[in-house]
């Protein structure tokens, strides 16, 4: 089953469509769904698909000259070229004459393999590409590695790509599309345990409670997703240990670089090369107040919502799984399920927002939005803001997300409202997010103000 990548399809097809030489990077954070993105592409194309392995060079090349021969002759065989170039330039040759794709996945495997292969690359491109038709496609999980040795200035194949694509985990939109019996709610759930990784997703059953799901995943010593994020580690870093503790310590609250180094019990400069390490491989992000680029109350949380959840709540009870308590190890998360999903409801609000304005129905025409903390010097206390997104130096808006079971009630939009007078916009606009609805009262006040929108997470998921 194929969902989603529509843009990133149609950009493939509009560059196949060129019938001349392209050249296609694609990356992103394994299981986030670029071979299926690549295959999907190719299926109905005249397209040589050779998938690298971590080996040597040879077992490579015999791969990558098998998977040439059985596309010509559409019989395998174990014959072999001597050489990546003259496999490579046998490509070249053939693409002269029709239009032909080769898609090279896993390319870090083959190019650690054959320290001459990006050279080669480089070499044949410059010599076949203005009568060539092929669409060559690099496409690597490792991050890192095609950031710094395809898409980097210094790298020898930099200036040759027509086209790259970074794939990222689906949106909340996108999510729910993978889901038919699920409610509004435990879509919203769902995504806030498993996040937006096809493969992720792929593990879920919707035909089973939310309950029943995270107890067979994650409090189940045997499926696929419960060692995961530690097994991603190991694939990605050297040192997972460390990466493990720092990544629980973010889990459990302590989202500032000194709190994180007192934590894991190492010194500030160690931990700040980690985690841009983490940074970098998308597991965790830096957020500051909106609005502030450089600052103090710089803060990292974990971007990707399994490994949130995993690190929130498997490392703390592993001893029970292990001995198969399942249903004793949920008991004792499930109190914090709905504390949870508070931040992961916050991002699905923001993701609506984009959507409003991208469908002309904002009021505010913002670039940006995100969250703000701060002192309230009135009340000399911390405060913050769920939401804040500006249009220029006079108009704003402001948001609340509210994920309770409870109605919310006028006094939080009072609360949003005192709060904006932090801030000098002259006209402002205010958003409240309901997971259960509003109270009479509050509809009434939003009413009388003008500028204030109620929306209802059921509403907001049909929009």
């Amino acid at each position: 089953m194929f969902i989603g990548r529509e843009r990133e399809l149609d950009t493939l097809n509009r560059l196949y469509a060129s019938n001349k030489f392209e050249f296609t990077v694609i990356y992103g954070r394994r299981r986030v769904g670029k071979t299926a993105l690549i295959n999907q592409f190719i299926r109905d194309k005249n397209a040589i698909y050779f998938m690298g392995v971590e080996s040597n060079a040879r077992q490579n090349l015999e791969n990558f000259s098998r998977s040439i021969l059985e596309y010509r002759t559409g019989i395998e065989t174990e014959s072999a070229f001597l050489s990546f170039q003259a496999a490579l330039e046998y490509v070249f040759r053939l693409s002269e004459k029709e239009r032909l794709i080769l898609a090279i996945d896993e390319y870090p495997y083959v190019a650690r393999s054959d320290k001459s292969l990006a050279s080669t690359l480089q070499l044949l491109i410059d010599k076949y590409k203005d009568n060539s038709k092929l669409m060559l496609i690099l496409c690597g999980s490792s991050m890192s590695y095609m950031e710094d040795h395809v898409l980097a200035y210094k790298a020898p194949l930099y200036g040759r790509r027509t086209a790259q694509m970074k794939i990222l985990p689906f949106d909340f939109a996108e999510t729910c599309r993978y889901f038919k019996n699920f409610s509004d709610a435990d879509k919203a759930l769902i995504y806030g345990i498993a996040g937006g990784t096809p493969q992720y997703l792929l593990q879920m059953n919707d035909n089973l409670s939310i309950e029943d799901n995270i107890k067979n995943t994650f409090l189940n010593p045997s499926s696929a997703l419960f060692e995961e994020p530690e097994n991603l580690l190991k694939q990605e870093v050297r040192e997972p240990a460390l990466y493990n503790a720092i990544i629980t310590a973010i889990a459990n609250g302590s989202t500032r670089l000194s709190e994180i180094s007192g934590k894991v019990g190492e010194d500030t400069n160690v931990c700040s090369t980690y985690v841009k390490n983490l940074a970098a491989l998308g597991i965790i992000r830096k957020e500051t107040p909106y609005g502030e680029k450089a600052s103090r109350k710089t803060i990292y949380v974990i971007e990707d919502n399994l490994f949130r959840f995993w690190y929130r709540f498997v490392p703390e009870n592993n001893s029970i799984i292990a001995r198969g308590a399942a249903d004793l190890a949920y008991k004792r998360i499930a109190p914090f399920l709905s504390d949870y999903m508070g931040k992961v409801f916050e991002e699905i609000c923001k993701q609506y927002l984009w959507k409003l304005l991208l469908a002309g129905k904002c009021p505010v025409q913002f670039s940006s939005l995100g969250r703000w903390w701060g002192n309230d010097p009135k009340i000399k206390q911390q405060t913050e803001i769920d939401i804040l997104a500006e249009q220029d130096k006079n108009i704003a808006l402001f948001g609340e997300c509210k994920w309770t079971n409870e109605k919310v009630d006028l006094g939080v939009l009072e609360t949003l409202v005192k709060r904006s007078e932090l801030f000098p916009y002259q006209h402002k606009y205010f958003y409240l997010f309901a997971k259960s609805g509003f109270t009479k009262g509050c509809m009434d006040r939003a009413k009388e103000m003008g500028n204030a929108a109620l929306v209802r997470y059921e509403d907001m998921f049909r929009a």
